[in-house]
């Protein structure tokens, strides 16, 4: 894998170049559930460990290869082309799809948090028919998309802007039926897949603690017992977290999560490695200080980059999703 974080290293802050690399990634990355869904999180972690917004745009990529792999809708030309996964619903905005008869659907509406919708060739998306949600692969090259450019004001991940795409009667190809993509197993797994990233922006920054702890202990200053023992928490996090990560994927490939109870679990690992993620990063910003985030650009890049990526995590709302599925019985304990 060395020669590809190479890569990805030399690719940082080139949307293009990154694109390039996600696209080359994409012909023989593993997908989830088909017996090496570790090797696929620990390539999305190891990714992002170099740069949190190239395991940004790597991870939707695959996750649209995978969706249309599940779906058997996956064309050996797609994997030669740029995707994105648009599933995100906003106040106001609405897109719909209408059949149009001939086998494909028309869509017409808005689409908000589409990232780097400008710069791909293709999506799969979300759109409301009459009798629910279903997902649909459209071109985005297509007459009738409209990618706004937004005001992006967020210092984090700020190659990956997300703006409104809007559609005006873009033809579109479903995948998978009515709700199907929300009640595929895969939906979980794509779910847990972006923890992986998390997990990797995080390995990244103790890395960084650490190895600000060794340059200052070279320079005859040694780190304190309070330095210490947050760089011992922060070793038991990370390590616990690969661990659960490991054993998760596993038990998908085992074919233990492809059932009711694979949500349950997507929400267990996304809470669990998002407050870790937290942790880690106070812990770290606590003994490093402003300095770094001041004055050391990849480290300041990363953290803002890592804070803002995490927000994919709904917090206490996800938690209370997982309690009421916990409630009903769907537990381990």
């Amino acid at each position: 894998m060395a020669p590809l974080l190479g890569s990805v290293g030399e690719a940082v802050g080139d949307v293009p170049a990154l694109l390039a690399l996600a696209r080359d990634i994409g012909r023989t990355a593993p997908l989830p559930g088909e017996g090496s869904t570790a090797r696929l999180w620990e390539l999305l972690a190891s990714v992002t460990a170099v740069d949190v917004a190239a395991g940004r745009v790597l991870e939707p990529h695959l996750d649209a290869v995978a969706i249309l792999s599940q779906a058997g809708a996956l064309d050996p030309e797609m994997a030669e082309t740029a995707w994105g996964v648009f599933a995100a619903e906003g106040p106001g905005l609405r897109l719909e799809a209408a059949a149009d008869g001939a086998g494909t659907y028309v869509l017409n509406g808005s689409k908000p948090w589409c990232s780097l919708a400008a710069h791909l060739d293709g999506a799969v998306l979300t759109a409301h028919l009459a009798d629910g949600r279903a997902a649909f692969a459209v071109d985005l090259h297509a007459p009738g998309v409209s990618c706004e450019t937004p005001q992006w004001t967020s210092r984090g991940l700020r190659e990956i802007p997300s703006g409104t795409v809007h559609f005006d009667g873009v033809s579109a190809v479903p995948v998978g039926g009515p709700d199907w993509y929300f009640t595929r197993p895969g939906f979980a797994w794509g779910g847990m897949g972006v923890a992986a990233c998390w997990f990797g922006g995080a390995v990244a920054v103790a890395r960084d603690f650490s190895s600000a702890l060794a340059a200052a202990a070279d320079n005859g200053r040694e780190p304190d017992q309070i330095a210490l023992a947050h760089l011992g928490e922060t070793d038991r996090i990370l390590t616990s977290l690969s661990g659960y990560l490991a054993r998760t994927a596993g038990r998908i490939d085992a074919g233990e999560l492809s059932g009711s109870g694979a949500w349950s679990e997507a929400l267990r690992v996304r809470g669990t490695v998002a407050a870790a993620v937290e942790r880690v990063q106070s812990l770290v910003a606590q003994n490093l200080g402003p300095g770094p985030l001041a004055f050391n650009e990849a480290y300041g890049k990363r953290m803002a980059d890592l804070s803002l990526y995490i927000r994919q995590h709904h917090a206490m709302r996800d938690d209370a999703q997982l309690g009421a599925r916990t409630l009903k019985g769907d537990r381990s304990w």
